[in-house]
């Protein structure tokens, strides 16, 4: 069985009520940060739930190295926005480095780990 050869994030963020204005306002102002100092990431989307109640940002990285790297040079700027809106959920896809691992379980101990298990492109090829 072939690994997932990419790594991928999923992260939910609640949009408290009466805050969809500010909550836009301020997660463009976080894509600018990260579009102009650049990042790892191969995909770095958000998108917002129909209900206007959360968000769910979908990242995609080649390593575990520029997953530490780009939660390294955006910390602070992340730090303010989710004390500001809180991440309800995240979740990690593929095969983590024991060093990426190392800081999740500091820094978002509830996140959840999936190894991947089986695709659509094995399926195909057989």
């Amino acid at each position: 069985m072939e690994k997932i050869s990419n790594l991928q994030v999923s992260a939910i963020v609640k949009i408290p009520e009466g805050k969809l204005e500010e909550f836009k306002q301020r997660a463009a102002e976080v894509m600018k940060q990260i579009g102009d100092k650049g990042t790892g990431a191969l995909k770095y989307d958000w998108f917002i739930s129909s209900d206007q109640t959360e968000c769910e940002v979908r990242e995609e990285y080649k390593s575990s190295e520029d997953v530490i790297e780009h939660g390294v040079k955006f910390m602070e700027t992340l730090t303010k926005f989710f004390n500001d809106f809180p991440l309800e959920h995240t979740a990690f896809y593929g095969d983590p480095s024991p060093q990426l691992l190392e800081v999740v379980k500091k820094y978002n101990p509830d996140a959840k780990l999936y190894s991947f298990f089986q695709g659509l492109e094995e399926m195909i090829e057989a």
